[in-house]
């Protein structure tokens, strides 16, 4: 039985639903499934609540009895309370199983119809309580969920934390929740069982607030969100407050402002501001206004009595100052948005107007002179301007576009450079941010005015560029933006150059696409932009490196020529990025990876979050051919979770996590991945990912031995690099797998065929490593053919020469496919060399294969042939379908022969669908009839 159907919550509170509280869920679920006890607790708004309603939702279909208690704040005062919500309503059904005395204290005390107390009756209501507990627990387990336990009046909780620790081997658990500002949690302990588990929710990532503002309906700028994040200090209570209030607001907050801050958090942080003096208040609005406060700042701007008035404020609980530093801070971000969105605007501007001549740096100077302004003032805009310039070379984007809008609107009219054109800049600088809405909104405003060619291809250029993969979407741009281009060469080539983008990722025409980077090139050196020429070169020889065009070295070389554009060269889209992928694909893994990491570090240094991306998903691909298998995972989660939160790469960055986690970490998270960035890629209509995101599927398949299924993925692979114009087998690397995978399936022909057509491309450009693979599937096509010999002098020539190489993957699975064929039958020691390569490594999933066929019943050899009897009957079956075949003949189920076979149990299933298919029969038994047919002839 369930007490309390009501307490069941609705869907919004099941534990997939609830964000950013994946390991806490994992924790209080090994815990409640062993039998124990829950705590829950953080700061108020930090979501206990929707923890613990999800938590019990999902645990309390497993008891039989659920009892529910909420206290509040205003009644923690009133006796007994909780116990009622608790016990009320079970009473009646274990009090004839109560002593006399327990029953009539615990039925005074319930009721409130007698003169129960703990002073009186203590002893009876503490044996009663625990009668009741254990009476229940005897008909079935019990779960007692309480929330708000700091609000339990004291006589509940005294009673219940007595029977808590008298329960014993009772099925009886509690889950409950706390609010406490610090890590104390000592006091509420004694309230539950020994040995429960305490458990504190901190504060949510960017990431997190944005998925939760996204489940909550608000459709916000990933800018606005990035403040959402910092003012809520991560809580989710007050991030969905401040989102609401923010999609209610019919006049967001301008450049610089801090956000609205809805009435309803506000009289969470203020209440104590009505016991500071005004001067402090003042010196706490100082405070409030400045980046980074502290009490030199706040006596450079005239708050004379600062150590008094913030030491006032820390008393109360506003700050949180450092007590051998000079750093003001207040203890929660919330508290000063509040404080600066409760002051009237004229304090305010008095506030910047004493910082833009108190602060330090540059820019705060010039962010509080602007904030301070009414109207336009061209002094104060060419400040802006200066100040954004510095932020952009400090590396920090973010800034130079909200200084940039400040500029645009402290810029007069008629002023040179323009109000448009220095929010173009802004907008270009939110780019490099990994901030698109806001760069794309402000383009489409500067767009709705614009007369100027120039500015309006320069917002044609924000708006496409914001599209990311899905160009698709922005397909009516192009006319329009060619349009305005005229004939001017320089507009020309910025407008080709993203046309040669659009080939790629919209038309999937490599060969359109190198012809459109070519001609922006040439339009750019006509027209003087140096900048778009070298994007436009880098672009061609990427992709004369992808499709196996000779004049891709040459083309490298042009773009690395001088003159050089700072900004173009540590870019994503730029020549170092285009001399990475062609030294990479050459086999040159050191001077990739040291290429690669100089320019993750220019990147980062300039803040420009998507070539940040990019580059560190280059350096995990670094390392994972180069076989550090944990370092390429840690790179690749790392890039996910910033591409994520930026929402940049994301398609890119899912993809290739895929290929670590399949070699390094986790085979189904690799599954789910891949299957991800394969629905992206499709979704964006976008055939160059869609091609590298099937190779990622089609591994992690091969690695989860489905053979089948990477067959299946890797012939689409195929088909689409053939329609794409990719010629280079080092693009994906995906045919040794095929070939592997058509050989466990039985369609060795086929397999041959793969290694055939790709050995001759890989001669032809020289790739080794491609070659030494595509040797390792071939010496498994011949064991199945029964060249026994033959394959193990070919696998241990692939295994030296990967090992030289450097590709300590390769060199690994090579060891492991030669212990496989290794004459006689294999035995445990036989994997030994396998299993060190593979440890070195870090390949986990690998290593599970290998302690599977250490342990596995020994095998016959892989190309054993049928027994003379059966050949008659195997005639015209695939070497593996024989194989299948004739150990179903000896009587071996589905997964002994997956074992012996060292395949998956799908792929012998698949395996004898064929086989079924070809001997005109419908089932295993029949198989076996067959062959005793042979036998008794």
């Amino acid at each position: 039985m369930t007490v309390r159907r009501d307490f069941q919550e609705p869907a919004r509170c099941r534990p997939d639903l609830v964000i950013g509280r994946e390991e806490l869920f994992g924790a209080a679920r090994e815990q409640l499934a062993r039998g124990g006890s829950v705590l829950l607790q953080g700061p108020a708004g930090i979501g206990k609540s929707t923890v613990l309603r999800a938590l019990a939702a999902e645990y309390g279909r497993t008891a039989r009895t659920v009892l529910r208690c909420s206290a509040t704040e205003s009644e923690s005062h009133l006796p007994f309370l909780a116990l009622a919500d608790l016990l009320g309503l079970v009473l009646h059904e274990v009090s004839d199983k109560l002593p006399a005395a327990q029953r009539t204290a615990l039925e005074s005390a319930l009721t409130g119809r007698g003169e129960s107390s703990l002073q009186r009756d203590g002893l009876a209501l503490r044996l009663a309580v625990l009668s009741v507990l254990r009476a229940l627990a005897a008909e079935g387990p019990v779960l007692v969920v309480a929330d708000d336990l700091q609000w339990l009046d004291s006589a509940s909780a005294e009673l219940l934390g007595f029977a808590a620790r008298r329960l014993g081997d009772f099925p009886v658990q509690i889950l409950c929740a706390v609010r406490t500002e610090g890590p104390e949690y000592d006091r509420q302990l004694r309230a539950t069982p020994p040995e429960t588990l305490a458990l504190r929710l901190g504060p949510l990532t960017r990431a997190q607030v944005s998925a939760l503002l996204d489940q909550g309906g608000y459709e916000l700028p990933r800018s606005t969100v990035r403040d959402i994040h910092r003012t809520s200090g991560g809580n989710p209570l007050f991030a969905l407050e401040l989102g609401r209030a923010l999609a209610e607001s019919a006049t967001p907050p301008r450049p610089g402002e801090p956000l609205p801050v809805p009435t309803s958090l506000r009289a969470l942080v203020l209440s104590r501001l009505e016991m500071l003096s005004e001067d402090a208040r003042d010196t706490l609005l100082v405070a409030s206004a400045g980046a980074r406060p502290t009490l030199a700042l706040l006596h450079a701007a005239g708050r004379q009595n600062a150590e008094a008035e913030t030491a006032q404020a820390a008393a109360l609980g506003l700050l949180a100052t450092e007590p051998e530093g000079p750093a003001v801070r207040f203890a929660h971000p919330l508290i000063s948005a509040a404080l600066y969105a409760e002051a009237p605007a004229q304090s305010r501007r008095a506030a910047h107007a004493a910082l833009s001549t108190a602060a330090f740096d540059p820019i705060e100077r010039a962010r509080h002179l602007a904030l301070a302004t009414t109207g336009t003032d061209p002094e104060v805009a060419a400040r802006l301007g200066e100040a954004a310039a510095l932020a952009r070379d400090r590396g920090a984007p973010s800034v130079a576009a909200s200084l940039g809008l400040l500029a645009a609107r402290h810029t007069p009219a008629g002023m040179v450079p323009s109000p448009d054109t220095r929010r173009l800049q802004a907008a270009e600088d939110a780019l490099t941010a990994g901030e698109v809405d806001l760069a794309r909104d402000i383009a489409r405003d500067v767009l709705t005015r614009a007369t100027a060619s120039g500015d309006r291809v320069r917002a044609w250029m924000v708006v496409i560029e914001a599209a990311g993969q899905a160009l698709g979407d922005v397909d009516a741009v192009f006319p329009q933006a060619l349009a305005d281009a005229g004939d001017d060469p320089r507009l020309l080539a910025q407008v080709h150059y993203q046309l040669a983008w659009r080939g790629l990722m919209v038309l999937g025409d490599f060969a359109e696409a190198r012809q459109e980077a070519e001609r922006a090139a040439e339009l750019a050196a006509r027209g003087g932009d140096r900048r778009t020429e070298l994007l436009a070169l880098s672009f061609q020889a990427t992709a004369e490196t992808l499709m196996g065009h000779p004049n891709a070295p040459q083309t490298i070389k042009r773009a690395l020529r001088e003159p050089q554009d700072p900004q173009v060269a540590c870019h994503h889209n730029g020549a170092g990025a285009a001399r990475f992928r062609w030294l990479i694909m050459s086999d040159q893994l050191s001077e990739a990876r040291a290429t690669v990491t100089a320019l993750l570090r220019e990147a980062r240094r300039r803040g420009n979050v998507e070539s940040e991306v990019h580059f560190m998903r280059s350096l995990a691909e670094t390392e994972l051919r180069s076989g550090h298998c944990g370092r390429a995972l840690d790179l690749a989660r790392e890039s996910l979770r910033l591409a994520r939160d930026c929402g940049i790469g994301e398609s890119a960055s899912t993809m290739f996590t895929s290929l670590a986690e399949a070699s390094g970490g986790d085979v189904e998270q690799a599954l789910e991945l891949a299957r991800e960035a394969v629905t992206h890629a499709e979704e964006d209509g976008d055939p160059v990912y869609l091609s590298l995101a099937l190779g990622s599927l089609g591994h992690a398949q091969f690695v989860a031995q489905d053979a089948a299924g990477a067959v299946g993925s890797l012939r689409r692979v195929r088909q689409l690099e053939e329609s794409l114009g990719v010629t280079d087998p080092a693009r994906g690397r995906w045919q040794g797998n095929l070939a592997e995978a058509l050989v466990l399936v039985g369609e060795t022909a086929e397999a041959q065929e793969v290694i055939d057509v790709t050995r001759e491309q890989a001669l032809r450009l020289g790739r080794e490593s491609v070659l030494a693979v595509l040797d390792r599937a071939e010496a498994l096509v011949r064991a199945a053919r029964g060249e026994r010999e033959a394959a193990v002098a070919q696998l241990t020539s692939v295994q030296d020469r990967l090992a030289k190489l450097g590709y300590g993957l390769e060199e690994a699975r090579a060891a492991f496919a030669l212990a496989r064929l290794r004459t006689g039958r294999p035995g445990p020691t036989s994997y030994d060399e396998a299993e060190r390569l593979f440890r070195r490594c870090r390949a986990l999933p690998w290593l599970k294969q290998v302690e599977a066929a250490a342990t596995a019943t020994p095998a016959e050899p892989a190309a054993t042939a049928p027994a003379p009897a059966e050949v008659d009957a195997l005639e015209g079956l695939a070497s593996m379908e024989r194989q299948v075949a004739a150990l179903v003949m000896e009587g071996a189920t589905n997964r002994e022969i997956a074992g012996r076979l060292f395949i998956s149990v799908k792929t012998v299933e698949a395996t004898l669908t064929r086989v079924y298919r070809k001997l005109g029969i419908r089932s295993r038994v029949d198989i076996v009839r067959l062959a005793a047919g042979r036998h008794a002839k």
